[in-house]
């Protein structure tokens, strides 16, 4: 749904319409993951090590995370609308809209998305999964494009309706998650709300670090989008936008098996169960890079064919995105590392990674954006999530202590390589580079996963694998025993 709110985005503004409209949203999402100040994360760190209910003291840690968050939220949000109309002047000029008011609006939904963000992290913690994809996956991504797409329509296609119908989901998505939360932490039914000056010390030693690496890592593909829009221009920021929108979609494995998966990890650093930690991440890596590696190798080869469904002006696009899927190869290839290092405390480290990360985007793209547009900035962004994440899986091995890789991830990328290869060239030389390319590599692939979904070995491997995602214990010996 989040690619369909793209093709929403480009068909209905175009180009620069839809530059301008990512530069918006990346001003959002930016200032957005500055407040939440790494809170996100401390909540899925800390809140599966305690108790839920009227009697436990999990709700304690609401305050404790929600109140800086907001107030810095808050601070923005009035900072920014009071100097919407100067930022615009430089972020937006010369686009044919009125900047300054699409800046109050962008700036006047932080807040909302800072609270919406950290009842996200409540709700993976205190109810099932299913609830959570519901709202963050569901309701969410599928209101927007509909609200978007009604602006387009009925209100003109003027860009101010347009951001409004893309904040109001998030204030609905915020209203219903809160009512999610409030019973399982036993808030109103007898559960305290005040912490101790130890718990505010102990979460904040953790999530501060955290606040930099999450702003780096939310806004990594916007900050790339508003540094296009100042150096190259609004057009080449919509075709760099939506090149970046397949680049993460590309990561839906990944993510899912992230957010699944890390309040597991939490608990068994909290046991100091390193080598199950490790095992649980082998596993899943294998199964991401089996699910994503195939999306970007697609990508790679038929960038031209899926810009084509954004309009004729996007492209231009095509090299932008083979860059970025052979760079988002090593990023789904080293699984989800930084992960690791959140949940086994050492978000220090995984600051230091998206830091050397950012830096070398931001320096290749001041000297790559100017003379080549979208390309530069990807080539720039590319650089960047290669060097983020050498960094982030030589800590995590250091830290766990226990390999991160084996043979069954190196056979099953061989395998992953050399069936979406034979297909992408089966689909080549019967379509081209195209729509008709890609759609003939897709039938193969098809038909080859059909046939791989009929092997008993390939079967017991997914229901393995769900049984880890859904909470089981990991396939690990397990360690020898200790003392008496």
């Amino acid at each position: 749904m989040g690619f369909v709110l793209v093709v929403v985005i480009t068909r209905g503004y175009g180009t620069e319409g839809s530059g301008v409209f990512f530069a918006a949203i990346g001003v959002v999402t930016v200032s957005a993951a500055l407040c939440v100040l790494g809170a996100e994360t401390g909540l899925i760190w800390s809140l599966p090590r305690r108790r839920l209910g009227p009697q436990g003291d999990a709700a304690r840690m609401l305050p404790v995370a929600l109140i800086p968050p907001l107030s810095a939220a808050l601070v923005i949000a009035a900072v920014g609308i009071l100097a919407a109309d100067p930022l615009a002047r430089r972020l937006l000029d010369g686009a044919g809209v009125d900047g300054g008011a699409l800046l109050r609006v962008s700036f006047a939904a932080v807040p909302v998305v800072v609270a919406m963000t950290l009842l996200f992290g409540v709700l993976r913690c205190v109810r099932p999964m299913r609830m959570y994809v519901a709202v963050q996956s569901v309701l969410l991504p599928t209101a927007r494009p509909l609200l978007v797409g009604a602006a387009v329509l009925l209100a003109g296609g003027g860009l101010l309706a347009g951001m409004t119908g893309w904040v109001v989901p998030a204030l609905l998505a915020a209203a219903v998650t809160l009512l999610l939360v409030v019973g399982p932490l036993g808030i109103g039914r007898g559960a305290g709300l005040r912490a101790g000056r130890d718990e505010w010390g102990s979460f904040w030693r953790f999530s501060l670090p955290r606040a930099a690496s999450a702003a780096i890592d939310s806004g990594a593909v916007w900050i790339g989008v508003l540094l296009t829009t100042v150096l190259a221009g609004a057009a080449d920021a919509g075709i760099f936008g939506a090149v970046s929108r397949y680049i993460l979609a590309g990561q839906l494995a990944m993510q899912g098996l992230r957010v699944a998966v890390s309040p597991q990890l939490s608990r068994l650093f909290g046991q100091d169960r390193p080598d199950a930690a490790a095992a649980l991440h082998r596993q899943l890596t294998t199964w991401a890079l089996v699910l994503s590696w195939p999306v970007y190798l697609l990508l790679a080869v038929f960038g031209a064919g899926f810009l084509e469904l954004f309009g004729s002006g996007f492209a231009g696009g095509a090299t932008a995105m083979t860059v970025l899927a052979l760079a988002m190869l090593v990023n789904t290839g080293v699984g989800n590392v930084q992960s690791m290092l959140l949940m086994s405390g050492r978000s220090g480290l995984h600051l230091a990674a998206t830091v050397a990360g950012l830096t070398v985007t931001v320096s290749l793209g001041l000297v790559l954006i100017p003379a080549h547009g979208a390309t530069g900035a990807a080539c720039a962004w590319a650089a960047g999530i290669v060097t983020e994440n050498l960094i982030a899986v030589t800590c995590a091995r250091i830290v766990v202590g226990q390999p991160l890789a084996d043979t069954s991830m190196l056979r099953a990328a061989l395998l992953t390589v050399g069936g979406v290869g034979a297909a992408a060239i089966v689909g080549v030389l019967a379509g081209g580079r195209g729509i008709v390319g890609l759609a003939v590599a897709l039938a193969v692939l098809a038909v080859g996963c059909v046939g791989l979904l009929t092997l008993p070995r390939v079967r017991q491997g997914i229901r393995a694998t769900m049984v880890q995602i859904r909470g089981g214990a990991p396939s690990v010996a397990p360690r020898p025993s200790k003392g008496r």
